[in-house]
């Protein structure tokens, strides 16, 4: 039974502009993946390709021909199995967590259970962060007002687009609300601090009971992100950072030479989830924190990622909450409840 692989554009609508210190996007687009028996055409297994703009290593203008090559390649294998080590994806980790996820669920039958475990079975919940987007004031308190009423314990908060003094002031409203024993903090600042500035930045951030802060400064400044974190009084989250590291010696000087306090994994990111499983080897082997995150995918990706989160003993929330992003995701049995990730059996998948 040979593979046969085809992929389909799909443009997701952000329901408001999604801010960073990267700047406002409106529309994501995004690559469908999928894989099916040539002689079971009806059973197929779907991945999801989402490279993010200015961010992630494979938002090219060739990734349309790019992921035309590899279905041709998949397609004129005529081959029962995939090695995606033959397929050179080194420089493509969206590609490779697609084709990842789609051989996973063919393979359990191509009903988008990816593992079997507790959270597939729709028998316990994933804890995870309430996101706060960037925006003005008024609408960061009306989106932290939002996550409080619905339960969160843990919220995060996108930093480095407003004034930092007025960022200060939506943590000190926040604390006003609820204390550090009722409710965990943490920022993303995407690299928004120079690294002249980022220890000061991070000593009145500690004031607020911070839990961690994510890329304080910009990526690939090995040197003085060693020195911010042998120092920090806030304890920081690699994020950017692990983005194109993909040789396991690398890796290891990487975790080896900062030293930070977390790492954070997206998938689509870093090369998918059999990549982002030797990162938290490496990392649980140095005593270094971690958490998983989608990176803005539909719910094709999340669901992925979140079957895969789910195999781990979780000790703290993750970043799993991005479902709801959309005016036109493919509706599926994922449903937050109460600061939790359910995936709901009894209801069922969307069509493409």
């Amino acid at each position: 039974m040979a593979l046969q692989t085809a992929f389909i554009p799909y443009t997701l609508d952000f329901k408001f502009d999604a801010r960073t210190s990267r700047g406002a996007i409106s529309q994501h687009q995004v690559y469908f993946i999928k894989i099916w028996h040539e002689a079971e055409p009806t059973i197929v297994g779907l991945g999801e390709c989402a490279p993010l703009a200015g961010l992630s290593i494979d938002h090219r203008p060739d990734l349309v021909q790019k992921l035309e090559a590899v279905c041709q390649t998949i397609n004129a294998g005529k081959t029962e199995t995939l090695n995606l080590d033959k397929l050179e994806l080194q420089e493509w980790p969206a590609i490779r967590f697609a084709l990842e996820t789609a051989l996973l669920d063919l393979q359990n039958g191509g009903e988008r259970l990816i593992y079997s475990n507790s959270f597939s079975s729709g028998e316990a919940g994933i804890p995870i962060n309430g996101l706060v987007w960037m925006g003005d004031k008024d609408f960061m308190q009306q989106q932290i007002t939002q996550k409080l009423t619905q339960g969160y314990s843990c919220l995060k908060l996108k930093i480095g687009g407003l004034d930092f003094t007025t960022e200060l002031e939506i943590l000190q409203s926040i604390r006003e609300t609820a204390s550090e024993k009722d409710l965990t903090i943490r920022v993303d600042a995407n690299g928004a601090f120079a690294p002249d500035e980022a220890f000061k930045k991070l000593e009145r951030l500690a004031k607020y009971n911070i839990h961690s802060i994510e890329q304080p400064i910009k990526q690939s400044q090995w040197k003085a992100m060693a020195e911010l974190c042998a120092y920090t009084p806030v304890p920081i989250a690699l994020d950017e950072e692990l983005i194109g590291v993909q040789a396991p010696a690398k890796q290891t000087e990487l975790l080896e030479t900062i030293k930070p306090q977390y790492i954070i994994l997206k998938p689509t990111l870093v090369g998918g989830l059999q990549k982002s499983a030797d990162w938290i080897e490496l990392a649980e082997e140095r005593t270094i924190g971690w958490w998983m995150t989608s990176a803005l995918e539909s719910n094709i990706g999340l669901n992925a990622i979140s079957q895969f989160t789910a195999n781990y003993s979780l000790e703290m929330p993750q970043g799993l909450g991005t479902g709801q992003l959309y005016h036109n995701n493919i509706s599926s049995p994922l449903e937050i409840e109460q600061g939790k990730l359910w995936y709901r059996r009894k209801q069922e998948w969307g069509q493409l």
